[in-house]
């Protein structure tokens, strides 16, 4: 609720709890539909970008205008800003807000999912060889993301030997991406062995 210390703060928290126990009666993703109620003594814009931060995926205000008119005011974490860089919040009917906050709620993870994917593809370099692997992480390269490339899985000084390769670039191991059924045709870059997997390499902070 965005509160004004004035005499109707009271109907617009009351507007706002009985909102609140509609959307507990739905379910989004397999799951019941939590809304959280900010009852804080802060500023409306305040408040918005707290839960922002917090990853809400929905944001909804409720004003005088708001309640007078039976809508609510709605922001979606996918659509933030409108295309003149204003903040995206429509307002919306009440009932019809309730209605399709399932639908709106699954379509919200899917955007957030799709854009995570596509950032997570373009920061993620496949590499061959380990002198490719010294020039993407030069000294003076800004935000070099993370590379991807054949591993052996050695073990004892093998893996060892790695091991220091990668400190001496400050590098490490950070993960194999689950899923492999194996690797495609080639040898690991740091023992020459043929790879069994690929595996995730960046800086070390």
């Amino acid at each position: 609720p965005m509160l004004r210390d004035n005499p109707d703060d009271a109907a617009i928290v009351d507007y706002c709890k009985s909102l609140q126990a509609e959307l507990a009666k739905q379910s989004a993703l397999g799951e019941p539909v939590r809304a959280l109620l900010d009852l804080k003594p802060a500023k409306a814009a305040t408040k918005r970008w707290g839960w922002v931060n917090k990853g809400a995926p929905i944001v909804i205000e409720v004003g005088g205008r708001d309640m007078a008119g039976g809508n609510v005011s709605v922001i979606r974490r996918d659509r933030l800003y409108r295309e003149d860089g204003k903040l995206d919040s429509v307002a919306t009917p009440r009932d019809a807000f309730v209605e399709a906050v399932s639908g709106m709620l699954a379509d919200v993870q899917g955007a957030l999912h799709v854009e995570s994917m596509e950032r997570l593809r373009a920061n993620i370099v496949p590499i061959d060889d380990f002198a490719a692997l010294e020039t993407h992480f030069a000294d003076g390269v800004k935000n070099p993301g993370w590379v991807d490339v054949r591993w052996a899985k050695p073990t004892g000084a093998a893996l060892d030997s790695v091991v220091e390769r990668l400190k001496a670039l400050k590098l490490t191991i950070r993960n194999a991406p689950i899923g492999q059924t194996g690797c495609d045709d080639g040898a690991c870059i740091f023992t020459g062995q043929p790879a069994v997997e690929r595996i995730l390499i960046a800086r070390a902070y």
